[in-house]
């Protein structure tokens, strides 16, 4: 009789959960395009759901800073916004707005052309490695394979690494890896 009284219990115990589940979805559930919208426009995929709770993703911490506001809009322009929350870990070298503003007169407006989106892509594949390195770890290294499958020379100046030329100045934890600022705009070789 005892087992019964506890199948009896477990089978309640479920259905009252499963219930409650159903009515909170039931009252969270709307429909938010309205007649005219066009929803192929809405932005998808993992970059844009929202999650309260973890570690924010490095896109998340880019858009995020009011000091990169030039590389999340050639993220976005390049339509990679989704590589940048994957699982992970990526390391990503994240040159602020001043990066950008010192490359030549206009370079960034013509990068940001749809017909340059192969060569942006690329760009900005260069700033992106496989793993999760602090700063002090990456002076072990003399240069790291990047995800556009070049690779960026390394060096140690006064204990310091220096990436592509370029000085991290801020590194900050990502919940899939972690963002190096930095002071440079990194151009793979073969876009020197």
């Amino acid at each position: 009789m005892k087992a019964n009284k506890g199948i009896i219990w477990f089978v309640l115990g479920f259905l009252l959960m499963f219930s409650c589940k159903n009515a909170n979805n039931e009252s969270s559930t709307t429909n938010d395009v309205s007649v005219g919208e066009n929803p192929q426009t809405e932005k998808t995929g993992q970059a844009y759901v929202t999650d309260d709770e973890g570690k924010p993703s490095v896109l998340a911490i880019a858009i995020g800073s009011q000091d990169h506001t030039t590389l999340v809009a050639a993220v976005q322009a390049a339509e990679l916004e989704n590589a940048l929350v994957n699982a992970g870990p990526l390391m990503v070298f994240a040159p602020t707005n001043e990066a950008f503003a010192a490359l030549p007169e206009g370079t960034v407006e013509n990068l940001l052309k749809p017909e340059n989106n192969e060569v942006l892509a690329n760009i900005l594949k260069y700033h992106v490695t496989p793993g999760n390195y602090s700063k002090e770890f990456l002076t072990k290294f003399k240069k790291l394979g990047q995800a556009n499958n070049q690779y960026i020379a390394v060096e140690v100046v006064e204990g310091e690494p220096i990436i592509g030329g370029s000085k991290i100045l801020a590194s900050i934890p990502a919940g899939n890896g972690i963002v190096h600022v930095i002071d440079k705009v990194l151009l793979p070789p073969s876009n020197e």
